[in-house]
């Protein structure tokens, strides 16, 4: 179990909208990292996607996804970028979607793995969640995560939170 949890760097959005949230120059002294989020989208829409990505590498991820909406639930596999789900300008107003991430032994030299759990926040009949195991084929030190809205910005007072965890 984790001992220790130090705040590494924290983003909100401020202004109108931004295109991505970027953690950079991520110190390799932590055993774990873990992401809190509170994110919303400007897409026409009740909910959207954002994906990471990490060091700006966009090749060699896969994950799989469980979801459910309220009344169903299903799963799917991606070749590509670990999806979070998040909440989109039609959602009930003034709502961000709340994800966790975290990503495990991100400093070692195997492939990175990591798990995310992230819901829509509403006061209607429906709701979304998302449990995702994704991987990073690649041996390189996390040291820059980035994560971006799949077809819109993050909206003002979105937030980002990255926790370096050490074990005790």
């Amino acid at each position: 179990m984790p001992g220790t949890y130090v705040k590494i760097q924290s983003v909100t959005v401020t202004g109108a909208t931004a295109a991505d949230i970027d953690f950079q120059n991520i110190p390799a002294t932590f055993d774990d990292l873990l992401l809190k989020l509170s994110l919303r989208g400007n897409r026409a829409s009740v909910d959207t996607e954002a994906y990471i990505k990490f060091n700006n590498n966009t090749s060699n991820y896969s994950s799989r996804t469980l979801y459910g909406t309220g009344s169903a639930a299903g799963s799917t596999t991606s070749a590509s970028y670990p999806p979070i789900l998040m909440n989109a300008a039609n959602a009930t107003a003034s709502t961000f979607a709340s994800i966790d991430i975290y990503i495990p032994n991100y400093a070692g030299s195997t492939n990175k793995s990591l798990s995310s759990d992230s819901v829509s926040e509403t006061n209607a009949t429906g709701a979304y969640q998302y449990l995702v195991a994704g991987l990073w084929s690649n041996t390189a030190v996390i040291d820059r995560i980035t994560i971006t809205p799949s077809t819109d910005s993050f909206v003002t007072n979105s937030t980002a939170v990255l926790y370096g965890i050490k074990k005790s």
